[in-house]
């Protein structure tokens, strides 16, 4: 079943990309929570007319993402944490918290963009850290875990 999605959907596609998926996935879960569209002729040819009135919007999107880019890539981030014995953290540090840490630092991303390698973090130390900041544009970064 070809569907076009109406928004990023995790593990599929972003916004106004042509998908083929299952079509009990479609049927029973993308179509109704509106998340896609089936993909007719007619729907691919406003969406083709759509994708065509956009480009020139969407260059000053990625303008705009690589400066912020480049921004982070310069930050050193430092998340306080509480620490028991050694160096294992109380808890852990994932993604919302080094979003309130870019937060603090002045550059606001949501969480859900924001990808700590290996999941959540437990023990002091340097983890690295990929923003999405739009789909062609995602920024690594490096952040230290410290002790409060």
């Amino acid at each position: 079943m070809e569907l076009i999605l109406r928004q990023d959907v995790e593990n599929l596609g972003f916004k106004d990309d042509v998908v083929t998926v299952k079509n009990g996935y479609g049927r029973n879960f993308l179509i109704p929570t509106g998340q896609a569209v089936l993909a007719t002729t007619s729907a691919k040819k406003v969406l083709a007319e759509n994708l065509k009135q956009r480009a020139y919007k969407e260059a000053k999107l990625i303008e705009d993402a690589n400066k912020i880019a480049e921004v982070i890539k310069g930050y050193e981030i430092k998340i306080a944490s509480k620490t028991g014995s050694g160096d294992k953290l109380f808890g852990s540090v994932n993604n919302i918290d080094l979003a309130a840490a870019l937060a603090k630092e002045g550059t606001e991303v949501d969480k859900k963009f924001i990808k700590v390698v290996g999941g959540s973090v437990k023990r002091l130390g340097k983890y690295d850290a990929s923003v999405r900041l739009h789909r062609e544009v995602v920024a690594d970064i490096t952040f230290e875990v410290v002790a409060e």
